[in-house]
């Protein structure tokens, strides 16, 4: 049980199917204390709609601004957010693996019910983490999905869709680029509008 002393900051969105107790962002909930994951009521048969309220009432129920931590179709999810008032609550958004529609939906034919890619700009700072051999997101379409969010980009090599199948499971890096985040969102960015950080810089990672 969460503690009351300990305020909820981080709202954890899963992909497709969820995230089982193995993925990732699971261990995030157990390692920190201060996030939760928003659980949909149809984890299988995604709908856009249903998929944002939910979100949204999320957001509004903490009662404060939040980051947000977003997996595969979660960070879809989260780039639907442009077009919602609640958009003014998000601090930041960490956006890992995001998916492409068109590729997942033709990976999992009459399942998803999202509409179309979002290409707004995002209202909030946000930082997507890719790979480069992701088969739910091309890489030109990786580099262009980021561009259209005017989110930081950083890949992190060959790395699947940064899942349990392609061996992420506690994911402790992921809590740095957390970091990263926010330091992109207290600090002016640099002229050129891309993230820079010593972090980054000393561990041979990739700006895009």
């Amino acid at each position: 049980m969460r503690s009351i002393d300990i305020p909820l900051d981080t709202l954890i969105l899963p992909g497709l199917n969820g995230s089982p107790e193995a993925h990732w962002q699971r261990h995030w909930v157990r390692d920190n204390p201060q996030s939760r994951v928003v659980e949909q009521y149809d984890w299988t048969c995604p709908e856009r709609q249903s998929w944002l309220s939910r979100l949204e009432e999320d957001v509004e129920r903490v009662g404060h601004d939040v980051w947000l931590v977003a997996h595969s179709l979660g960070c879809v999810l989260a780039a639907h957010l442009a077009q919602s008032p609640i958009a003014s609550r998000i601090r930041g958004a960490l956006l890992v693996a995001p998916c492409d529609l068109d590729t997942t939906e033709t990976m999992h034919p009459c399942i998803i019910r999202f509409g179309a890619m979002p290409t707004a700009r995002l209202p909030f700072p946000s930082l997507v983490v890719g790979s480069l051999n992701d088969p739910y997101m091309p890489v030109a379409r990786l580099k262009k999905t980021a561009d259209n969010w005017g989110s930081d980009l950083i890949d992190i090599g060959e790395a699947g869709h940064i899942n349990i199948a392609s061996g992420f499971g506690r994911w402790a890096a992921g809590y740095d680029f957390l970091e990263l985040l926010k330091e992109r969102a207290a600090f002016a960015a640099t002229k050129d509008g891309r993230l820079f950080s010593a972090a980054v810089s000393n561990t041979g990672l990739m700006l895009n």
